[in-house]
This record gives structure tokens, sequence and C-alpha cells, in this order.
């Protein structure tokens, strides 16, 4: 063969490999778009438990085997992935399983961290008096949050935690 024919060869390799690969671009942006992240929510984002029993599963179907029970309602967690109706949480331990949906809430609340007692400031401002502490473990709503900062109401102590004291908010976070 000459030298003429294997560089044609060579050249008709690289059309075909180059014409299979841009093909199958949209197809693989499709697969990796479904079944995962199935809603316009961003990933990962805090949601709370919204029933007091909800079982963890070793996979995102009722087929898997339960991993654990939680039993406190209004518990953050993170989810970290989504599949079909399943939800991949994380807690505050950073255990890992999968949860059906239909036992998720998009109210916030937040854990506090365990450590030191945290304080409930009047402002969002460590200057700011003090209204109150909290336990760690406490489970607070949260109202909003700014820089540092989020606004709750607990045993008619209404003020401010920081964001550093609690677990079921990102840092930059912002809402209200």
């Amino acid at each position: 063969m000459g030298a003429d024919a294997i560089e044609r060869i060579m050249r008709l390799a690289f059309i075909f490999i180059a014409l299979t690969f841009f093909i199958s671009l949209p197809v693989r942006a499709q697969e990796e778009k479904d079944p995962f992240h199935t809603t316009p929510y961003p990933l990962p984002r805090f949601v709370s438990l919204g029933s007091g029993e909800v079982a963890v599963r070793t996979g995102p179907g009722f087929k898997y085997p339960i991993l654990w029970m939680f039993t406190m309602k209004g518990l953050p967690v993170e989810i970290i992935l989504e599949y079909d109706n399943w939800r991949k949480v994380r807690d505050f331990e950073g255990q890992k399983g999968w949860v059906h949906q239909s036992l998720l809430s998009g109210k916030r609340n937040a854990l506090v961290k365990s450590g030191p007692k945290s304080p409930i400031h009047k402002h969002p401002s460590k200057e700011g008096a003090i209204l109150a502490y909290l336990e760690p473990s406490v489970i607070l709503p949260l109202d909003e949050c700014v820089k540092g900062w989020c606004k709750t109401e607990i045993q008619g102590h209404k003020g401010w935690v920081e964001k550093t004291m609690l677990f079921g908010v990102y840092e930059a976070e912002k809402f209200d």
C-alpha cells in the first residue's frame, strides 16, 4: 500500500471519528440531563423533612433497602442529586441516602451546630444585643438570610443568628 492510500485512510478515519463525536453531542447532553435533575431548582440545595417519619434508602426506589429512619419533622437536609421522584440527601452528619420527594418540604429550617451555645442577636451584627442562647441541635425556622446572618423566631425570641453556627443554609446564600 502506498503512502497516498495510507494518508487517505487516515483522513477518512479522522473525518469518521469527528462526525461521530459531533453527531452524538446533543444525545449525550440529553442523556446527562434526564432523568437526573428533574426540577428547575439548583443542586445542591437545602430543604427540610416534611414528615416525622422519613425512610432513607440505599437507592432511588421503594425496592431499595431502608438504611435508617429520620424521626424529626423539620430537620434540614441537603439535596445533592435527583432521580425521578427521588432525592439523594445529605444530613448534618454527612450521611447520604435516598428519600421520596413527597416526604420533603421547601420550608427552610436550620439546625444549630454542635459546640458552644449560639447567641440570637437583636440585629445582624456581633455588636447587637444578645436576646437568648441556643443549644446545639435546636431546629430553627429561617425567615430570611443576608450576608453572614439568618433571621429567626423561636420561643418568643426574634433575632439574628450567625450562618456559621447553622446547618441548613449556605454561606453565600441570601433569601427573604
